[in-house]
This record gives C-alpha cells, sequence and structure tokens, in this order.
C-alpha cells in the first residue's frame, strides 16, 4: 500500500506485491530520474512496518513508451 502510494506520488506506472519469502517485488516505469527516486525510497525508507535488510533491481532497460498503465499492489 505504501509503495504504491509513493509510485504515484513520483508519477510512476508499475505494480508490486508481497512475495510468500518475506520479499517485495514488482516492476516500475517512469522517467529514469522518478524510478532512481523509487529506488532509493525502497532501499532505504519503505513502508514504516518495512525492515529493509538489502535491496536488489534487476533487468533495467531503457523503453520508448511505457507498457503499463496505473500503480498497483498485486495479491
Amino acid at each position: 500500500m505504501y509503495t504504491e502510494k509513493k509510485g504515484l506520488q513520483l508519477g510512476l506506472v508499475g505494480w508490486v506485491r508481497n512475495t510468500y519469502h518475506g520479499t517485495v517485488e514488482g516492476q516500475v516505469q517512469g522517467p529514469a530520474t522518478m524510478v532512481e527516486d523509487m529506488k532509493v525510497w525502497l532501499s532505504k525508507e519503505g513502508s514504516p512496518t518495512s525492515r529493509i535488510t538489502r535491496a536488489s533491481f534487476a533487468d533495467q532497460r531503457t523503453i520508448d513508451t511505457l507498457e503499463l498503465s496505473g500503480f498497483k499492489t498485486r495479491f
């Protein structure tokens, strides 16, 4: 919920979900500077009840047009 709110606040599109392993995964798209801001937030702050021990970002690429719309929490 907090990650969704932060993504929308930054003007990003994408999705996020908790895994059964106690981690979070997702996909984020938007302006590079806003994506970087989101990565910093995810790495250092996150939701109020989160305990961040490590953040890993993979499969990063530049796209010409957004492939997603909105920012949603998946269950």
